[in-house]
């Protein structure tokens, strides 16, 4: 007698299972994603069951609460399949900020389970007025990624000298905040990054932190940099585009012309694209454990530690869209149509080193601390 999948199988055959089945839906729908500039809520149901919006809620409230590098290694397979999805699905670490707010609150956040979509936007940080319980909260946000699929919303606020002049982020349910759809980009066009606007709207004290703060959860993953690991869970998007234009490349080539494998150049272009893309992987996938180990065994993870998580995280997103152009070149004229593959990639890559985590600049921060001198404000 043949066994029903619910009794022949273990709860983490089930996850593999279901991780298995978006990366089919996935491949199905990205031109929907692309079109609609938005990953649908049924497909965001798709990855709660797949439990990508429960692998950073904490385990005291039936979160997964994983390993930095387990979470990357998944974002990464989704976004060898398409950039939108895996930047979306990324965010299924931002439950680590949730992690600073109040236990009680926290309690009520996940009462009805731990798969919980979060999205926001920070800046422009708006002034907030302080009122008794609160804040008042007014204005207007970009770039909050996933939105139109999010259970919960955050802005970006200042009430003056308080938490040392760090803005606050204000956590607030979707019918509380106007969606305003301008998300006309040429790359990443299915996060659905649009702004959000708030209205006066009051927001009780203990549905804010600052972002970064300590948490008040005491397991291993809210000891991980919480703002390190957000540029990391973006970089390792690029990585996942990176790897699919490059073997694309691999497996074919141009029409009308010599065989992709019996020419020199082309042989040599690839190999130095895959030196660089696997030595890039290497150094941020390698400071990725060890700074997980380090916190495993008891200790926090040192100002260096911190640093080199920023620096592979910048040099990832740089090397993997220097491999895309890379792929795209040798990929010939095809490269230039519409249906190409290729102007997926292009687009997409050169989105992620743009991200404010994720500039040149952080190469100076690295290169402060790696010397001995004070980098620039909020690196560290």
């Amino acid at each position: 007698m043949t066994q029903s999948l619910d009794s022949a199988t273990s709860p983490d055959q089930h996850a593999t299972h279901a991780f298995e089945d978006i990366l089919v839906q996935v491949a199905e729908r990205r031109a929907e994603f692309d079109q609609k500039r938005h990953v649908p809520r049924d497909m965001i149901a798709e990855f709660k069951r797949a439990g990508i919006y429960r692998a950073s809620a904490p385990r005291r409230f039936g979160g997964d609460a994983l390993p930095p590098a387990e979470f990357l290694s998944r974002i990464e397979r989704i976004s060898m399949i398409d950039g939108s999805a895996g930047w979306v699905a990324s965010f299924g670490s931002s439950l680590i900020y949730l992690a600073a707010l109040p236990l009680e609150t926290q309690a009520e956040l996940y009462a009805d389970g731990p798969d919980v979509a979060f999205a926001g936007g920070l800046y422009p940080v708006q002034p907030a007025q302080i009122v008794e319980g609160g804040y008042r909260v007014a204005g207007r946000w970009k770039f909050a990624s996933g939105c139109l699929g999010a259970d919960l919303l955050s802005v970006g606020i200042t009430a003056g000298a308080q938490n040392g002049n760090r803005p606050l982020k204000a956590v607030l349910p979707p019918d509380q905040v106007e969606i305003v759809e301008n998300w006309d980009v040429i790359g990443l066009r299915g996060t659905g990054s649009h702004d959000l606007k708030v209205d006066n709207v009051i927001v009780p004290a203990e549905w804010t932190f600052v972002r970064g703060a300590e948490a008040t959860v005491d397991e291993p993953l809210y000891r991980y940099p919480s703002v390190p690991y957000a540029s990391q869970v973006l970089a390792v998007v690029g990585l996942g585009i990176a790897r699919a234009a490059l073997d694309h490349v691999i497996r074919g080539g141009y029409t009308g012309g010599p065989k992709p494998a019996d020419r020199a150049a082309y042989r040599i272009s690839v190999g130095k694209a895959e030196a660089e893309l696997r030595s890039a992987r290497a150094f941020f996938y390698e400071t990725t454990h060890e700074v997980y180990e380090t916190i495993l065994a008891g200790d926090p993870a040192t100002a260096n530690q911190t640093s080199l998580l920023r620096l592979a995280s910048a040099h990832l997103a740089r090397s993997s869209f220097d491999v895309v152009r890379t792929a795209y070149q040798l990929s010939g004229i095809p490269a230039i149509a519409d249906d190409s593959p290729m102007q997926r990639y292009l687009r997409d890559a050169s989105v992620v080193p743009q991200h404010a985590f994720l500039q040149e600049g952080i190469y100076d921060g690295a290169g402060a601390v790696l010397m001995g001198v004070p980098p620039f404000p909020g690196y560290l």
